[in-house]
């Protein structure tokens, strides 16, 4: 959803030493059981940072989706149940958005 928080996710991650898969659109993939994300051609490598503009930084290439974060929803048990989301006939775990300045660095 817009403001989620998505960007602002996705630059402390790339702080941390994250790659940009892509921002706002990517192409989602399953490929042998494995969710694969792909830039979207005509934004990879770029990401909207609220308030400074459009920043070009190095664009992953297609990469394995691991787990998925609803940042919709915020996390409030101290040890949450472990969750599965399906997409495309593929099971990921998925993790809600935590309230806390760690979540960044807890990813």
């Amino acid at each position: 959803a817009a403001g989620a928080g998505k960007s602002s996710l996705a630059l402390q991650l790339i702080a941390f030493g994250a790659r940009l898969i892509s921002d706002d659109r990517t192409e989602l993939r399953a490929v042998d059981g494995t969710l694969v994300a792909h830039p979207a051609p005509n934004i990879a490598g770029k990401i909207e940072a609220r308030g400074l503009g459009i920043l070009s930084v190095p664009a992953a290439p297609p990469t394995p989706v691991a787990a998925l974060v609803d940042l919709d929803q915020i996390e409030t048990a101290r040890l949450p149940p472990f969750r599965i989301r399906r997409m495309l006939d593929v099971d990921l775990p998925l993790l809600h958005k935590v309230d806390s300045p760690s979540f960044a660095a807890a990813l």
